[in-house]
């Protein structure tokens, strides 16, 4: 595996890959959610490049950006042993310079949920990826579903930017116990992850109405929010596939997502129905 850490020379070494190009973007601290994109890249690529980079512009004031778990040795030797053929390391300065021309979120489903607690998450999560897809242009990118928002909005902008590369969703990645896999859960003190348990167990409860028949979603959101109540709750809503809010389920057109800190740690779950 080789190691890249500058722009100019990423993109030179990409000029020399023939065949598709899978992309993987992380901001490290990989675990087997990170792990099970990286193995369907390479599953479907004839080469996998995987970024580590923890983007300052997505963090908002006062937020976890100087504390993020970083563990670059660890990480390298994930993506080596995993296969990997080029991982992308930049420094902050070798991505952001002075002035910059600026990618901004939908003024609507850019500042709903997750935008509306982190309001400018998503203008600096959309400024990284498509820095990233100039840099790496690859033929496919995957991201997980865990990151429901994320994964539309990107989505929508290299349609809305007509880009050429397909982006994979990718199925949300468990723990035993349920809890969805996160490098923010390392945050997690052993009572606070018990108490990240209710975000799973409030889907579970959510999808066994769903199997019962019951579709109304204020009836299924008041039932989550009764599991949810030890919890400092942000959000727990119902949205189709577009990030319009329903008022019933829709089978095959859902998603019911949840946010909510267990102690200082901010988790974020969702089911897709």
């Amino acid at each position: 595996m080789e190691t890249i850490t500058k722009v100019q020379e990423m993109m030179e070494r990409r000029k020399g890959l023939e065949g598709r190009v899978g992309f993987v973007p992380t901001m490290g601290a990989l675990h087997q959610g990170h792990l099970s994109l990286i193995e369907r890249s390479l599953k479907e690529n004839d080469h996998t490049i995987v970024s580590i980079f923890v983007n300052p512009t997505q963090f908002l004031p006062g937020e976890d950006y100087e504390r993020y778990p970083r563990r670059y040795e660890a990480d390298r030797r994930i993506c080596e042993v995993a296969g990997v053929e080029l991982l992308f390391m930049p420094e902050v300065h070798e991505i952001y310079g002075v002035d910059e021309v600026g990618i901004k979120a939908p003024k609507v489903k850019g500042y709903i949920l997750e935008g509306y607690f982190r309001p400018g998450h998503f203008d600096g999560v959309l400024q990284i990826v498509t820095k990233l897809f100039h840099i790496v242009r690859p033929d496919r990118a995957y991201f997980g579903k865990k990151d429901a928002q994320q994964l539309y909005l990107v989505q929508k902008m290299v349609r809305d930017l007509f880009w050429d590369i397909e982006i994979v969703p990718c199925e949300i990645v468990r723990d035993r116990d349920g809890l969805a896999l996160s490098s923010r859960n390392l945050y997690l003190s052993p009572q606070e992850r018990s108490q990240a348990l209710l975000l799973s167990k409030s889907l579970k409860r959510a999808a066994k109405m769903v199997q019962e028949g019951i579709l109304d979603a204020q009836t299924i959101k008041a039932q989550m929010e009764e599991i949810l109540a030890p919890l400092e709750v942000e959000y727990v809503e119902i949205v189709d596939r577009e990030f319009n809010r329903l008022d019933q389920v829709e089978i095959g057109n859902t998603i019911i997502l949840v946010a909510a800190y267990s102690g200082g740690t901010r988790l974020i779950d969702n089911i897709w129905i």
